[in-house]
């Protein structure tokens, strides 16, 4: 697939910085390690062919040069062209916006057709170009940010997700810049189960062990595993690195093994199915199966129920999800209409919306975590919105409570800090995904509050972020009536937001 890429420095720059500053300076003076994910290892956007590789021709950076002159050696080194983008205002509005489009233009009228648009920017303004674009029948991916509008959300084919953006590309955590990672470690009792079926699977091998064997020997054996959330730690890799498998040894390369080293050499395997990122044609298969699965049932499917039959069709899909990583990106992945997907209940949930009556056809009982369905109905509408996420009023208190509680106790970091109040959360019996709670310390931090200087108590915290969800609802012109101010404090902090 050719793709062109084309960095909004400025825009990305900044809004890094207002999550991590140690994030923000790893993007600007490491773009080669970011380039070489977006190559390696970020998903194609559908269509693509059975084997398409992504191959960036065109690398463009537009830089504030009386700003960022000092990152500018960085971006030379990792192949791109720099586009001077000075201020030409007095408020220190540049020019990249209009230097991009005219870019992006020119190179629809070239002889090289270029298959995809990679466009690194929040800037909303860039949405009626991808539109043009899709027109084209250009591919576009999106790195947005922030908070993006729904209408340039809507208008991207792959949108990047910040937080792999930051884990992954960025290589947050890893060596640079993270505090020592807290252990993360499944149910004691759920780890010790699933450490004794291990250990009893390559005992009895006599060769290597490939990793979906594994992960479908886990499913079988271990009361309370299933391959929708994997003991709360979201995917079977995650599970394996939560546990002390010494002696053994794991290799992750061609679908994966795990081994003794003193009594098997170290192998390969190169498997079948639907490992290393291929469905092998079995995705039809697959999707026809969640459909007749959804069609046959009278209320919302468990996803952990559809995981399980999906792995009895292809058990080599367990170790990996196709090179998704966790069942959820992999499922999203699939084209089921009119099938879809809840995940603010645990686990997560499919549904038909023309057939199950639930309430909004959402997988929790209003009855008990929505006291109010007048409320509900609020959250749920600024929730389709703005993507805010849907969590109880009395999640969000105890949400916000956890947050004051970490952040008094330990440096704020936002993925150390995440990883804590993931886990405390699930551990109070009120558990927050992960990407929600990242989704709430990134509409803190984008408010402008500062952890490190700020006040932290709850109550503070329920305000400003009802403050951000209200600036949210007025970008995407929801209106906000005294009726809708007051629900979102009684939505976030049960009427003491304010």
């Amino acid at each position: 697939m050719k793709s062109a890429l084309f960095v909004d420095f400025d825009n990305v720059y900044s809004g890094l910085r207002r999550l991590d500053q140690g994030a923000a300076d790893q993007f600007a003076r490491m773009p080669t390690a970011w380039m070489n994910w977006l190559i390696e290892s970020l998903e194609l956007p559908a269509p693509t062919r059975p084997g398409a590789r992504r191959r960036i021709l065109v690398r463009r950076c537009y830089l504030n040069p009386q700003a960022y002159q000092r990152f500018r050696p960085s971006f030379n080194l990792a192949g791109f062209e720099i586009v001077d983008c000075p201020p030409m205002t007095t408020e220190g509005k540049t020019s990249t916006d209009i230097h991009m489009v005219l870019d992006i233009v020119d190179l629809l009228q070239q002889e090289t057709h270029y298959d995809e648009f990679i466009v690194f920017s929040a800037d909303a303004d860039f949405t009626p170009l991808l539109r043009k674009l899709r027109r084209w029948d250009r591919r576009t991916t999106v790195l947005a940010i922030g908070f993006p509008s729904a209408a340039y959300r809507a208008s991207a084919d792959l949108l990047i997700d910040q937080d792999d953006f930051i884990r992954e590309a960025l290589s947050f955590g890893d060596a640079l810049t993270e505090p020592p990672p807290v252990e993360i470690r499944p149910a004691r009792t759920l780890a010790s189960s699933a450490l004794a079926v291990i250990r009893e699977a390559v005992q009895e091998a006599p060769t290597p062990v490939p990793l979906a064997k594994i992960a479908s020997a886990l499913l079988r054996a271990v009361d309370g595993l299933d391959a929708s959330s994997w003991g709360g730690l979201g995917s079977f890799r995650a599970l394996l690195d939560s546990l002390d498998l010494t002696p053994l040894a794991v290799s992750w390369e061609g679908g994966g093994t795990i081994y003794d080293p003193k009594r098997h050499s170290r192998a390969v395997t190169h498997g079948t199915g639907a490992s290393g990122g291929k469905l092998n044609g079995v995705q039809p298969m697959l999707e026809e199966l969640i459909r007749a699965e959804v069609a046959k049932a009278s209320q919302p499917v468990p996803c952990g129920r559809l995981a399980t039959l999906i792995l009895g069709q292809d058990g080599s899909l367990a170790a990996d999800w196709a090179g998704k990583g966790t069942f959820r990106k992999f499922v999203e992945s699939l084209n089921v209409l009119p099938v879809r997907f809840n995940w603010n209940a645990s686990g997560g949930f499919a549904v038909d919306p023309s057939r199950h009556t639930v309430p909004s056809d959402v997988a929790v009982d209003p009855g008990t975590e929505w006291a109010d369905n007048a409320l509900y109905e609020v959250a749920k509408h600024i929730h389709d919105l703005t993507d805010v996420p849907l969590l109880s009023p009395k999640k969000y208190r105890n949400l916000m409570e956890v947050i004051a509680s970490d952040v008094l106790g330990s440096p704020f970091h936002l993925v150390a800090t995440g990883k804590r109040v993931r886990d405390r959360c699930r551990d109070s019996g009120l558990p927050v995904s992960r990407a929600d709670v990242n989704h709430v310390l990134r509409g803190l931090l984008m408010r402008g509050h500062s952890f490190e200087e700020g006040s932290n108590d709850a109550p503070t915290l329920c305000r400003k972020l009802a403050d951000s969800i209200r600036s949210l609802c007025l970008r995407e012109e929801i209106m906000l009536d005294a009726a809708m101010v007051s629900a979102i404090d009684n939505w976030i902090g049960g009427g003491a937001a304010r």
